[in-house]
């Protein structure tokens, strides 16, 4: 992923992002992507509209426009008794909705979300997938790392990786009946089992 994010180089092959060669227009990439990160990527000490701000300045966006497209998100995903809430007071829930709005903010052609529902309870974990969904109706590509393999149906593509290479790619429809699994979590104990664990 961070090869992808423009923030490592890699030692071999080709790779794209938004049209942009890895190696040589790393920084044309950084402005066209999202990313929300594994750990909770925001400044706690700020507040949700300061992050925003902030992240705004970032991308490279005007201060008119940033305070646009905050009142916009502020309406849409209702939380305008949160917007001004140091985000280290906020629940994990608004935390990551906030976090995956920031991210979106400069509406990127990609955005890349690093275990974006680790550690959330299921509801709000359902709620995420909505604003993933939205984003994708806007033409948005949201690439997903996750453990939960119940997740991994809810994307149009799968990625499977053992042992650092990619050993299954397509829909999960597709790879269930390949495997003849009735679920994502069959398709996933079928090829880790393959794995060559050192000791």
């Amino acid at each position: 992923m961070r090869i992808l994010c423009g923030l490592l180089t890699p030692t071999s092959g080709t790779a794209q992002v938004a049209g942009y060669d890895v190696y040589q227009e790393r920084e044309k990439i950084k402005r066209n992507i999202g990313y929300m990160s594994q750990k909770f990527s925001l400044y706690p000490t700020l507040t949700a509209r300061e992050n925003m701000t902030f992240y705004g300045g970032v991308y490279g966006m005007r201060r008119a426009d940033i305070k646009t497209k905050i009142n916009e998100l502020v309406e849409h995903l209702n939380f305008a008794e949160f917007i001004d809430t140091q985000v280290q007071d906020l629940p994990l829930g608004w935390k990551q909705k906030i976090a995956f709005s920031t991210a979106l903010l400069h509406d990127p052609k990609i955005v890349f979300l690093d275990e974006p529902t680790g550690g959330v309870d299921p509801i709000t974990r359902r709620q995420f997938w909505d604003l993933i969904y939205e984003a994708a109706d806007r033409g948005i590509t949201v690439f997903v790392t996750t453990h939960y393999m119940d997740e991994a149906e809810y994307c149009d593509r799968v990625s499977i990786m053992v042992d650092g290479s990619i050993v299954a790619l397509d829909a999960p429809k597709v790879l269930q009946d390949k495997y003849h699994t009735e679920n994502m979590d069959g398709v996933f104990i079928q090829l880790a089992r393959s794995a060559k664990r050192v000791e």
